[in-house]
């Protein structure tokens, strides 16, 4: 029995997974939840055979658990993108039993959805760069609500005075708000420091993290990339030969226009949904700053306005076609 080869579906949950083996043929062997814990996984399979492929859905959690099958119990397991599989599902409704039966099977017959399992550094470093982006996004928010308060009471700096400037935040402290409205706004100031000072420590400690890091010093010597776009880029893509083409990895960026085709109707709807918006917010940025730091870049904008589009349109257009570019430069980058 234990030279049978099973294919296995687990799906994951917090505190248990449910695990579905299958035989070569399709014959359900076992269909049985266990906890949350790799050892009691493995016993359980290895009572009717040795495991040929898993699989598992990608969720929170799942990457730990099936790096842990991987490198403890020499598994061959993959990820599945969830959304990929819902749609294959014959029937609307859900279980555990199901869900893990499905995946089981369509690992068996080569027809898994496949999500690419980043080793433990890179989800390391995703957290720490999606952590910088949650302290970005709430300074962001306590801006606004400083310009706000300042609407509020109609106070307006004088032309020469730019915002968050320190002559501008001298100019906020001196106004008259009112007693209610002056600690409202002195507790607005002390939470920019105090934001102000983490996301200078995260950095710091991002620096530090990928100081010896050849993708992401190869990213820095590209022209319009500085840390924190390398940083992303380095965290959301992970290993650039991941993607057979520089088109794939546009579409994963979110960079693709989607096609909205039907019959003789040619037609495309905007950018594709699915993707980081972190990781397409910066390559936005990069190509923003492309066209003045790249005659190259500048060039094809000027086609690009001549031909009446947008500006939101070409900075699509050139970050589009920067990162197919970039996808053929990182190519020789040895990665550990």
């Amino acid at each position: 029995m234990a030279s049978l080869a099973c294919f296995v579906g687990l799906d994951y949950s917090d505190e248990r997974v449910q695990v579905c083996l299958l035989d070569a043929q399709g014959k359900q062997l076992d269909n049985q939840c266990c906890g949350n814990d790799w050892q009691e996984i493995v016993r359980s399979v290895e009572r009717h055979g040795r495991v040929a492929e898993a699989a598992i859905e990608s969720c929170t959690g799942a990457a730990n658990l099936a790096e842990e099958l991987a490198t403890r119990a020499g598994w061959s397991i993959h990820l599945a993108h969830p959304g990929y599989v819902q749609r294959m599902k014959q029937t609307p409704d859900k279980t555990d039993y199901q869900d893990a039966h499905l995946l089981a099977d369509l690992v068996r017959v080569g027809y898994l959805p496949r999500v690419w399992l980043a080793p433990a550094s890179v989800r390391d470093l995703r957290q720490l760069v999606r952590y910088r982006q949650q302290l970005v996004e709430q300074r962001r928010a306590t801006k606004l609500r400083v310009r706000a308060l300042l609407r509020e009471h109609r106070c307006r700096p004088s032309m020469a005075v730019n915002p968050w400037t320190k002559a501008w935040r001298s100019w906020v402290e001196s106004i008259a708000i009112g007693s209610l409205g002056r600690w409202v706004m002195d507790r607005h100031l002390l939470e920019l420091q105090r934001l102000a000072k983490a996301i200078q420590e995260v950095e710091e400690r991002l620096a530090q993290a990928t100081a010896d890091d050849a993708v992401v010093q190869r990213l820095r010597s590209q022209a319009g990339v500085g840390p924190v776009t390398a940083w992303v880029l380095r965290a959301e893509i992970g290993r650039f030969e991941r993607f057979h083409t520089g088109k794939q990895l546009a579409r994963f960026c979110g960079l693709s226009p989607r096609n909205a085709s039907s019959g003789s109707r040619q037609a495309d709807a905007g950018l594709i949904n699915a993707a980081s918006s972190m990781l397409r917010s910066v390559l936005i940025e990069v190509a923003h700053r492309l066209p003045r730091q790249d005659v190259r870049w500048a060039k094809f904008r000027g086609r690009l306005r001549e031909g009446g589009k947008k500006g939101s349109v070409i900075a699509a257009a050139i970050a589009n076609r920067w990162v197919r570019w970039l996808y053929h430069q990182m190519q020789t980058v040895a990665v550990a």
